[in-house]
């Protein structure tokens, strides 16, 4: 018996034409769950690949890779900074001064973490038309901040600052501040977000012109904590250093630890469809008894039986990935806007940004992720269809035709 034959026999068994109904039938069952496995496995793998991507270009754009934290000069905080951006791993190293304040508009108060800087983040000059931070007189103000505050664009807020000073015997330095524009990055960083030129901030803070540090933009973000050792001894006595992993690191290794277990959660499923595989194909090989045994009085040897239910696992594998990740491409692509429309029609968001890290579905679908994923199911298959077709290979001809009569 040639290959083509063996193969013909197989799709007999494993597809709709030709007689054998339960053959068809339990087939049929192993391609639904294999199918359900691997399109539940590739959506929720996408997903999770999402908010690693958020994680890493959006919110990692928006916060420093490492920051030096200075004395207040200016002139050495500068001067510290050419030296630094000299290193050939740092892409940029800025000034910046931060403060903790009270944003009050009527009797709407929010807590918010003012930032000075020079200059936008990229994230934001790229994604809106605002002005040169540095000609700014206002604020700009995070989403969520602005939704406390039940402010806009152009109204007026109030800023309350305390005083750092413990000398200062507890004053608060109050200023009327124009909102400049309200960004939504669609992060958790939008919950307390206010940034302000860098002069302005200095003078809230109580600074007289001088900083709180340096922000670094590395060219590898992850390499963040190798370079801290680098750093220190570079950097002015009297300075340290902090990285992103001690602000957002918990949020990064909370993404990557959930990730795992969703996929060996969701892997499983495709196990139980394996394992789904063998129970069919052994009844298969029950229910086939008499046309094997034909088949072997006609010349065909056990190797032949058992390549025909090898090949019976193998189409199952194929046909069960190839539409369970086509499925699953399918909902991974249409499940922002499916999310959205939801939203609209429940009147309910599903993610807040004080709760998790972003405020949308984030979806990245990546085909290695498929290939894998099919790979796995259709190996999973193959194996088990092992047992079935060492079973069918060992009926013996005589045996099954006298039980037959």
């Amino acid at each position: 018996m040639n290959s083509t034959e063996r193969l013909r026999i197989a799709l007999r068994y494993t597809l709709a034409f030709g007689r054998g109904h339960l053959s068809v039938f339990m087939s049929t069952l192993s391609i639904i769950g294999l199918i359900l496995g691997t399109a539940v496995l590739l959506t929720v793998l996408s997903v999770m690949n999402g908010f690693d991507r958020e994680m890493r270009e959006r919110i990692l754009a928006m916060v420093p890779h490492l920051t030096v934290h200075t004395t207040p000069d200016p002139v050495a905080a500068r001067a510290q900074a050419e030296r630094l951006t000299a290193l050939p791993w740092v892409e940029s190293a800025r000034p910046f001064v931060h403060f903790e304040a009270v944003a009050v508009n009527r009797r709407e108060v929010a807590i918010v973490s003012g930032l000075g800087l020079e200059q936008l983040p990229s994230v934001l000059a790229e994604s809106y038309s605002l002005p040169d931070l540095q000609s700014m007189q206002g604020v700009v103000l995070g989403d969520s901040v602005a939704q406390r505050l039940k402010v806009t664009a152009g109204q007026h807020i109030r800023l309350i600052v305390p005083d750092s000073d413990p000398r200062a015997g507890g004053r608060a330095l109050s200023q009327r501040l124009q909102v400049e524009a309200v960004v939504d990055t669609g992060t958790e960083l939008d919950e307390t977000l206010l940034l302000v030129s860098l002069e302005l901030a200095s003078r809230l803070a109580g600074l007289e012109e001088g900083v709180s540090g340096l922000h670094l933009q590395i060219e590898d973000p992850f390499a963040a904590a190798w370079r801290l050792p680098q750093l220190r001894g570079i950097i002015d006595p009297g300075s340290y250093v902090t990285s992103w992993r001690m602000t957002h690191g918990n949020l990064y290794a909370a993404i990557q630890l959930s990730r795992d277990l969703v996929v060996l959660l969701l892997a499983s499923i495709i196990g139980v469809a394996a394992f789904n595989v063998v129970s069919a194909l052994v009844l298969v090989v029950i229910d086939k008894r008499g046309a094997v045994a034909i088949l072997r009085t006609l010349g065909a040897v056990p190797g032949d039986m058992a390549w025909i239910f090898m090949a019976q696992g193998l189409l199952i594998g194929i046909i069960g990935a190839a539409l369970g990740c086509a499925l699953g491409a399918g909902i991974s692509i249409a499940l922002p806007q499916l999310i959205t429309v939801l939203e609209h029609a429940l009147g309910f968001t599903f993610l807040n940004t004080d709760v998790y890290p972003v405020s949308f579905i984030p979806v990245d679908l990546r085909a290695t992720d498929a290939l894998i994923i099919a790979a796995t199911a259709i190996g999973m298959c193959v194996v088990a269809a092992v047992y079935p077709a060492l079973r069918a290979s060992r009926l013996e001809p005589a045996q099954v035709l006298r039980q037959e009569r």
